[in-house]
């Protein structure tokens, strides 16, 4: 399954157009949000007939597009200016799944309209639910370069809203930055202003569902691909415990309440809840507190690399401090990857701020290659090397 989110302001152009038919040749995509269209009805119901989309479903602002493949019947539930809501059945998987396109203006009572709108649909949700598009807001102030500060007012806000809705930020691949003002030096402004969020029914639904963020040829947004392959959903890992929970301030705080028993059974039993218990709650904090590092450290070299660009060009207090604010944090995620490689490695004996995580790397892969079974000898003393045949030897030695 493929779709994509995208703000097109530029939608009028060949160039756009012809960008737009190449990706879906290339995908195939299942559904399209498009945002901003600007009225160009005529480019996007030719878009529909080439792509070969079976509908198209435009809100009342004419602002907001759904392009739809035929093995989905559609329902509108809430048509609004700021977002287009849909109800989309699988024909062919028999699922159903609510999508909303969101096209959110920066007008501070306008936002407040389209939270209003999402509480309400979120309430008695039960159904997965996929929603992308435009927020016009980040959701951390590292998310944004150039110009004025943060309101970080604003951000707090915007956070509340998704999660009182019991959805998640579904990360990303790719740049961090999806939106950019055209302009360059002191003019320069950056921000993630694009963005995707889902409820957990929907991340059962598509697990290991994919974000990527693509280049911004022929708009000023990048467009957003999400995307999910039924063939090769991750396996889920075991639970492992990385030593560095134990230096965040709120870690002691977690384990003291979930490791609680609310009724009374002998103590294997109880031991056994509570680490259970634990084990899921850990799992949540952790994804909260620290995300994935590794995503965590490529954006933050991204935003580190763009500040020392605009304090080379103006080396004032005001973009030192800026500078030095996001290096810190890149440095923090940074100690942090050490120490999860050097726990995985299982080598104690460096001391910390030895950082070098490839060598790290490199001695658990040494580590796998040496664990991995390259031939195996069948039952009449014959070496065996290929996978295939190594498995269905496996299976006929437990099966006698």
């Amino acid at each position: 399954m493929y779709a994509l989110t995208w703000n097109i302001r530029s939608v009028n152009t060949q160039r756009t157009f012809e960008r737009r038919i190449t990706m879906q040749r290339q995908y195939h995509f299942d559904f399209i949000g498009i945002m901003e269209p600007m009225q160009r009805s005529r480019k996007l119901e030719k878009y529909r007939r080439q792509s070969g989309f079976a509908q198209a479903i435009v809100n009342t602002s004419n602002k907001i597009w759904a392009f739809i493949y035929e093995r989905f019947d559609v329902t509108v539930v809430i048509d609004m200016v700021w977002h287009l809501t849909l109800k989309l059945d699988d024909i062919e998987d028999h699922k159903e799944f609510i999508l909303t396109l969101v096209y959110a203006k920066c007008d501070h009572f306008a936002r407040i309209e389209l939270c209003d709108s999402l509480y309400y649909l979120a309430r008695d949700m039960t159904t997965p639910w996929l929603g992308g598009g435009d927020f016009n807001v980040i959701w951390d102030e590292k998310e944004k370069f150039g110009r004025l500060p943060v309101s970080l007012n604003v951000v707090d806000n915007f956070r509340h809203c998704i999660n009182t809705c019991n959805r998640t930020d579904m990360g990303f691949k790719g740049s961090i930055y999806t939106w950019w003002n055209g302009r360059a030096e002191e003019d320069f402004i950056s921000k993630r202003l694009d963005q995707v969020f889902a409820n957990m029914e929907l991340q059962l639904l598509w697990p290991g569902l994919e974000i990527t963020h693509l280049s911004k040829i022929g708009s000023d947004h990048r467009p957003l691909l999400i995307a999910y392959n039924p063939e090769s959903v991750p396996i889920k890992k075991s639970f492992r415990f990385l030593n560095f929970w134990t230096k965040h301030e709120s870690f002691k705080a977690v384990v003291k309440e979930n490791w609680q028993e609310d009724f009374h059974a002998n103590s294997f039993i109880l031991f056994n809840y509570k680490l259970k218990k634990l084990k899921k709650a850990l799992s949540t904090w952790r994804r909260a507190t620290f995300g994935d590092i590794f995503q965590k450290i490529a954006s933050l070299e991204e935003v580190v690399r763009a500040h020392e660009a605009q304090f080379e060009l103006h080396p004032t207090l005001q973009n030192r401090e800026r500078l030095q604010k996001v290096q810190a944090e890149l440095f923090k995620y940074l100690a942090l990857e050490e120490q999860f490689w050097k726990q995985k490695s299982g080598m104690t004996w460096f001391t910390d701020g030895d950082r070098n995580t490839k060598f790290f790397h490199a001695h658990v892969n040494g580590k796998r290659k040496r664990l991995q079974l390259k031939r195996i000898q069948n039952n009449d003393g014959d070496w065996i090397e290929d996978r295939e045949e190594m498995a269905i030897e496996v299976v006929k030695f437990f099966e006698a």
